[in-house]
């Protein structure tokens, strides 16, 4: 295996360290890729993953698992908490969503390669030595430099029921002001269609964005991630349960896409209510003077959960996502 922990993952207590990498490069022959990764243990028990920095430049999650790792207590606790507090680690010290050594995606990696680029093997790694010793995962997602959106906990429609309805029990206990059935453009090679796969309750989440992150959005990652030791039984007592709407994706028209590239005008707000031909945005051609701006309209009645960030655009950038707002959580 190409990736060595530094830690042990079957000894009580709570251990700091490194998963190495090694990694030949022109500064450094012998040198290595160190991942942060902390193990909290005591006795027997559930098990769970916390993720964050699978994208370099999603704060909410880096922000909440260093706490975590830093203050949860091994005498507080039943059973073993994993944190991966920046798992792409050389994407968080660029504050870039994908690597600046391979230009991996690593959400798009899993399940990875053992002899693939340095991307393809932390995913690897993760896919064959973590996730087995994980009842649940949790991936911490923000929009990064590119996207914002509404605060919202998330799970996805599985063929096995069972497993969706736990993973929508842990999704309520997580408890993000927004709770979702969440529709992917793109799940191949994603964290969580190899957790998914291998039987095991995930919860993933998208807190905000803009390369940044606020008071509140970190706020809601925090008792996100001890609500679901809660819920796990690894911290004693109940989750904070406060309200939750609930959100349904149903169908690729909740997207809308970009096709000429400019400046973005956002007509609406996120949060704000619309109908289907509702204007979202509008995009001005730069260098045009006297031209009339591109107006890209919602596909259904619904709730806009997600916006383009920066305020230029290009064709194929997703302008925004409408969501139904269902009963539920």
């Amino acid at each position: 295996m190409a990736v060595t922990p530094t830690i042990p993952f079957d000894r009580d207590g709570a251990h700091h360290g490194f998963l190495r990498l090694p990694y030949s490069r022109d500064d450094s022959a012998w040198g290595a890729v160190m991942i942060p990764v902390s193990v909290i243990r005591n006795g027997d028990g559930p098990t769970a993953l916390f993720v964050a920095g699978n994208h370099g430049d999603e704060y909410e999650g880096l922000i909440a698992l260093h706490e975590l790792a830093a203050t949860l207590e091994p005498d507080r606790i039943r059973g073993r908490v994993i944190i991966l507090s920046a798992l792409n680690q050389p994407a968080v010290a660029a504050g870039r969503r994908v690597s600046p050594i391979d230009g991996g995606n690593l959400n798009r990696a899993f399940p990875g390669r053992p002899d693939g680029t340095v991307t393809e093997k932390i995913a690897h790694y993760v896919s064959r030595e973590l996730v087995p010793m994980a009842d649940l995962v949790c991936d911490l997602h923000s929009g990064g430099r590119t996207l914002d959106f509404l605060p919202f906990a998330a799970v996805h429609v599985l063929e096995d029921k069972a497993q969706q309805a736990a993973c929508t029990a842990a999704m309520r206990a997580f408890n993000a002001p927004f709770s979702a059935l969440m529709l992917e453009i793109d799940a191949v090679g994603m964290l969580d269609t190899e957790v998914e796969g291998q039987g095991k309750v995930f919860v993933t989440t998208e807190l905000g964005g803009g390369g940044s992150a606020t008071a509140e959005s970190v706020a809601v990652a925090r008792k996100g991630v001890r609500n679901l030791l809660h819920h796990l039984g690894i911290l004693p007592g109940a989750p904070e349960i406060g309200p939750s709407r609930m959100l349904d994706m149903p169908d690729a028209d909740c997207f809308t896409f970009c096709e000429s590239a400019g400046l973005m005008e956002p007509i609406v707000d996120l949060g704000a209510v619309v109908a289907r031909g509702d204007v979202l945005a509008r995009v001005w051609p730069l260098g045009r003077p006297g031209q009339a701006p591109v107006s890209y309209r919602a596909q259904r009645d619904g709730l806009l959960i997600s916006r383009h960030f920066p305020g230029l655009v290009q064709p194929g950038d997703c302008l925004g996502v409408v969501a139904v707002e269902v009963d539920g959580a």
